[in-house]
C-alpha cells in the first residue's frame, strides 16, 4: 500500500461533499499536471490518502482511500488525462495545518513542503504515521 495526498480548494470540492459522495466515492478530475497525472497512474485499490484544503485553510482534514484506479478523466476528451477515484474514509480529529507541518522539522522533505503546488503527491510512511498520530488518530 502507498499513501498520497488529495488537493482541493473548498470552495470546489470540500471534505464534506467527498462524504456526501459515500462509498461510491468521485473521481480527482481536472488535474493538468502530468506529474500529479503519473502519480495517479501509480495509484492501486485501497491505497490511502490524506484529503488536504488548500487556499485559506491550508490544513488535512480527512483520509480517503482509492476506490478505482486510473482511468480516462471524464472532463476532457484528451486522452492524455487520466484520474482515480477516491472515498471518504474518515476525518482527521483535530486539522493538521500546513504550519504544524513546516514548523516541524521531520517534515523538511515532504513533497508538501518541498512542492507545495502540486495537487497529488506521494507521502512516506513515516509522514503518514506522523500526521495521523497529529490529526488524532
Amino acid at each position: 500500500m502507498r499513501y498520497w495526498l488529495f488537493k482541493s480548494e473548498p470552495s470546489t470540492w470540500s471534505w464534506d461533499q467527498q462524504v456526501a459522495k459515500g462509498d461510491a466515492g468521485e473521481e480527482w478530475d481536472g488535474v493538468r499536471n502530468y506529474q500529479a497525472r503519473n502519480f495517479m497512474r501509480e495509484m492501486k485499490l485501497g491505497d490511502l490518502g490524506f484529503f488536504y484544503h488548500s487556499q485559506k485553510d491550508r490544513e488535512i482534514v480527512g483520509i480517503v482511500e482509492v476506490c478505482a484506479e486510473a482511468h480516462q478523466d471524464s472532463t476532457t476528451d484528451d486522452g492524455r488525462w487520466d484520474c482515480v477515484d477516491i472515498k471518504a474514509v474518515e476525518p482527521l480529529k483535530t486539522g493538521v495545518t500546513l504550519a504544524d507541518i513546516k514548523a516541524d522539522g521531520r517534515f523538511d522533505e515532504m513533497a508538501l513542503v518541498k512542492s507545495s503546488r502540486l495537487s497529488v503527491q506521494p507521502v512516506t510512511a513515516d509522514e503518514w504515521a506522523m500526521i495521523r498520530k497529529m490529526g488524532g488518530l
